[in-house]
């Protein structure tokens, strides 16, 4: 069900968010019956708190939240994403107690707390509804909310319903909705197309590999979205542990990220020139799997000898990023589940980006701060290219010693990029539930990207 609020009502139930060194002043301002109700069931305002005051019919007359202090909301985000799931069902509408940025994120926690992944099971019931809070710009939510929404269910549906067949299916279905063009270069006529690392890591799947292009806009500056659509990543010949491969139906999240990027783009109408490219594959095992230590040569010409099976998503990227250059845009981002090192090093919350451009870094981080959707900027190190450089051929696609896999893996993809480029090791998944985000699959980096596009691109 899409993601909406809920239509202007006068029976919409008043609600007041109340922080804790706000509470006396909010308690003094109610009629002395409502006060006493509060204070009879301990409302302190702390975070996630809540009490219903009735009124002279037995129904709600109004809602207090409880925000807690301003150190305790620090430690998480989309609060009010919690508080909607714990409301009694009906219609409800902030009346006061956030100012337009703390109004923002609550607004867009209380739809996103709405999402629940139904394909396979009885519809979850809904939560209590919220009329768009005054001052809050609810097409731009709703379409963002709606993105989002996109983005979680590609990388929850499990890969025996989401291989290179679907995925181009979600992406054909996105390019109708807009009006884009949609290309795709199929099989084995990417090789006599000039892709053979995208071939070469899908060959082995019954399912055939494939790059999709979508287009869309004719005016402003070039964006080109590039996402890893790895629907199943077994590691190859280098075959993962069963462990590690509990999770990679998730392996096209950077795929499932830039979609729903797209989708944002489009539906808002920027004045700015789309492309999206998807290399969308299945690392399987067969006979005619690539192997450890076989030399690749890349679309660029650079060859690359693979020293792991597993590190196959720097492979498919390698070609599309080449092609993304070919263009010439302004902008070239890449996003892609791409490292175990991200994880390490920032944990499953935080996206790490990278970027040469210092501007673009300053703009994103701002932007990230500004819709909750934290990134960090890590290094483009120079002096580690010497460890994706083996000698035998261009490029290494898993150096040994397990030191800075993030960073090698980012400094390998920008050999083949010579455009504006800023790249992304998501993780694209929420391990435990949290507000706004149930446990599966979760959009990360995209919203704070949407809203650093003007400064990115001068729109």
């Amino acid at each position: 069900m899409p993601l909406t609020f809920a239509a202007e009502t006068e029976t919409a139930i008043p609600l007041r968010v109340v922080s804790s060194d706000t509470r006396d002043p909010v308690l003094d301002g109610l009629p002395e019956s409502a006060r006493a109700w509060a204070l009879a069931q301990g409302f302190g305002g702390e975070l996630g708190q809540i009490v219903a005051i009735p009124d002279d019919r037995g129904g709600i007359a109004q809602v207090l939240v409880g925000y807690g202090t301003a150190k305790k909301r620090a430690r998480g985000r989309f609060h009010m994403g919690a508080i909607a799931q714990k409301l009694p069902k009906g219609t409800y509408k902030i009346v006061s107690g956030l100012d337009d940025a703390a109004l923002q994120e609550a607004a867009l926690a209380w739809l996103l707390a709405g999402y629940s992944f139904d394909r396979y099971r009885k519809p979850a019931t809904g939560i209590a509804q919220l009329v768009a809070p005054d001052g809050v710009d609810a097409g731009r939510l709703t379409i963002i909310a709606n993105a989002e929404s996109l983005t979680r269910d590609l990388i929850n549906t499990p890969s025996s319903d989401m291989g290179p067949d679907e995925l181009e299916d979600a992406t054909r279905a996105l390019a109708s909705a807009h009006d884009a063009a949609l290309n795709v270069i199929l099989g084995d006529d990417l090789i006599s197309a000039n892709f053979p690392l995208i071939h070469t890591v899908g060959r082995a799947s019954t399912r055939v590999p494939r790059l999709l292009d979508l287009r869309w806009g004719d005016a402003g500056p070039k964006l080109t979205l590039v996402g890893k659509g790895v629907c199943f990543d077994t590691g190859g010949l280098n075959i993962k542990p069963g462990a590690s491969m509990g999770l990679m139906k998730k392996d096209m999240g950077g795929a499932a990220t830039v979609l729903g990027l797209a989708q944002m783009i489009m539906a808002l109408g920027l004045k700015l020139r789309l492309r999206v490219l998807i290399p969308a594959v299945e690392n399987s095992i067969a006979g005619n799997a690539f192997r450890p230590q076989d030399i690749l040569t890349s679309r660029k010409g650079l060859t690359i000898e693979v020293n792991n099976t597993d590190a196959e998503g720097r492979l498919v990227l390698a070609d599309a990023l080449t092609l993304s250059d070919e263009d010439a845009p302004d902008l070239v981002i890449s996003m892609a589940t791409l490292t175990g090192a991200a994880r390490v090093a920032l944990g499953p919350d935080l996206s790490p980006f990278y970027t040469d451009n210092d501007d673009h870094a300053v703009a994103l981080s701002q932007a990230a701060r500004a819709v909750a959707d934290p990134v960090w900027r890590m290094p483009f190190h120079a002096p580690y290219d010497e460890m994706i450089e083996p000698g035998i051929a261009d490029l290494d696609n898993a150096p040994s010693g397990g030191m800075a896999g993030s960073i090698t893996a980012a400094l390998f993809l920008r050999r083949f990029v010579e455009s504006p480029y800023m790249h992304f090791d998501i993780f694209g998944w929420q391990p435990t539930a949290a507000p706004s985000r149930p446990k599966g699959g979760v959009g990360m980096g995209a919203r704070a990207v949407l809203e650093a596009l003007p400064k990115l691109l001068n729109l």
